[in-house]
């Protein structure tokens, strides 16, 4: 009877699980194993970091549910085999006290993880054990979705006609995990879930927030999107509404199915859902990216935009992340990141433009910013993301496109809602004043108790003169754009 190792990384889940049922369906005993990287953890900036807390919880969860469903199959319970090291070293270790014939996993598309993956699998391979890596993350990955050319795309809106055009019922049917359960393997005696503390972290505030952990998170999540999935489209861009999935961290640690979700969405149909299918195809595509241009992560897309002389202003940098730039909707929008470790997407364009075009400062440093503090940080979202904003990256926003932030705040958060949330010092400020309260003059700073430079800072830049500093940078790279 051959024995398998299912190794899960971003895929928390005990449903619809693409390794797991491969692993079951040909393998007669399947364990299931979680590493805490420490190549990974060791380099994170503070021991409380609430993506650990969540991928703990999201494991006690994901342990009892692989022991319910070996218990309903009549076997003893299954689990989670935890271990806290480099993978390179734990899985062929673990495999090796297993007895087990191959290791499975899901694909992973991050530079880092094909490097751990491939060192992973040649250890394996060293004792006599395979390795096998499946499409689960994604609902298209690497060659799948391919220009005319048979090129990668490098432009969304025809990656996303040719993506649509290829999703049908195999894409998004789900793995039937439960009819193999009985293959499961029982938990080797003596092994336990290890602790926050165990693995050198801290508890978080997050708790306290708003963002349910594990499958039963995520589906409590997903169920209260569907109902308002309708409104999706109108109501995704402004902060302070109840508008987006808030499903991010989920589908970044896989609690959640990208297939489910996709299947929903393109079966309900209708103009929200359609715009919603259309942002996880976004997901596809910057993993397609990353995939074939791993050098995005520390250069530019657009090979000409390495030539860009942005500004060296660690003063300006330190107002941004510290939300001193005395813009009330960017100010929130940060102390929003670092209170929570969420960011609403329509503030993360327009953080990003204001640091790179406003204060003209490279996107890469606010890249490794927002990786610090995202709940839902993923490599390939992020980076695309910046170097949308910057310009620099594939179908980027044009240069000379610069978002006014107060035009911004005055669009999406008319009654200043989500920058008094955020920006309690701004309270009595009337609604034409919260989006520019520098100009009230001082009898009416004094009306509403508050002193521009004093108790909320003075703009750091002038954004007129930020622009037109941003149109000669890029029009000083000498490239017809």
């Amino acid at each position: 009877m051959s024995t398998a190792l299912v190794w899960f990384r971003r895929d928390l889940r005990s449903f619809d699980h693409s390794a797991l049922y491969q692993a079951l369906r040909t393998a007669g005993r399947v364990h299931c194993a979680f590493v805490f990287d420490t190549d990974i953890l060791d380099a994170l900036p503070t021991r409380r970091d609430r993506r650990v807390e969540f991928i703990h919880a999201s494991l006690i969860e994901l342990d009892a549910e692989l022991a319910a469903l070996s218990a309903s199959a009549g076997n003893t319970k299954s689990g989670v085999v935890v271990r806290h090291g480099s993978p390179p070293e734990c899985i062929p270790r673990l495999a090796r006290e297993l007895g087990v014939d191959t290791v499975f996993a899901n694909r992973d598309y991050e530079p880092a993880a094909i490097a751990r993956d491939r060192e992973v699998a040649r250890r394996l391979k060293e004792i006599g054990v395979g390795f096998e890596d499946f499409k689960d993350q994604v609902i298209f990955d690497r060659d799948e979705v391919l220009n005319q050319a048979g090129r990668p795309f490098s432009v969304f809106t025809p990656y996303r006609n040719v993506w649509l055009k290829q999703l049908d019922d195999f894409q998004l049917t789900s793995y039937p995990i439960e009819k193999h359960a009985a293959r499961l393997a029982p938990k080797p005696a003596g092994e336990r879930m290890p602790t926050l503390a165990d693995i050198g972290f801290e508890p978080t505030n997050l708790p306290e927030l708003k963002l349910p952990t594990g499958m039963s998170g995520g589906q409590r999540l997903f169920e209260d999107f569907q109902a308002r999935i309708d409104d999706y489209r109108r109501a995704r861009d402004f902060p302070a509404a109840k508008g987006v999935s808030y499903l991010s961290a989920h589908l970044r640690f896989g609690t959640v199915s990208i297939r489910r979700l996709a299947a929903f969405a393109a079966r309900h149909g209708g103009e929200g859902a359609n715009t919603w299918l259309s942002e996880l195809a976004w997901r596809d595509f910057y993993q397609m990216i990353l995939w074939h241009r791993p050098d995005v992560i520390d250069h530019t897309f657009r090979p000409e935009c390495d030539g860009i002389a942005w500004d060296d202003t660690p003063d300006l940098f330190d107002a941004w992340r510290e939300a001193r730039t005395g813009y009330p909707l960017i100010d929130a929008a940060m102390r929003q990141l670092h209170q929570t470790g969420y960011m609403h997407n329509r503030l993360r364009m327009v953080a990003a433009s204001f640091l790179t075009k406003d204060l003209g400062i490279d996107w890469r440093r606010g890249e490794r910013h927002f990786a610090e503090h995202l709940n839902d940080y993923d490599l390939a979202a992020n980076n695309g993301g910046w170097q949308w904003a910057a310009s620099t990256g594939c179908d980027a926003q044009p240069w000379f496109r610069i978002f006014n932030p107060v035009m911004q705040s005055e669009k999406f958060d008319p009654d200043g809602r989500f920058i008094r949330r955020y920006l309690p010092e701004l309270a009595r400020v009337p609604d034409k004043f919260v989006h520019a309260p520098w100009i009230m003059n001082s009898s009416q700073q004094a009306d509403v108790g508050i002193r521009i430079g004093s108790d909320y800072p003075a703009p750091v830049v002038d954004h007129a003169a930020a622009r037109q500093r941003t149109l000669n940078r890029f029009s000083a790279l000498g490239k017809d754009r």
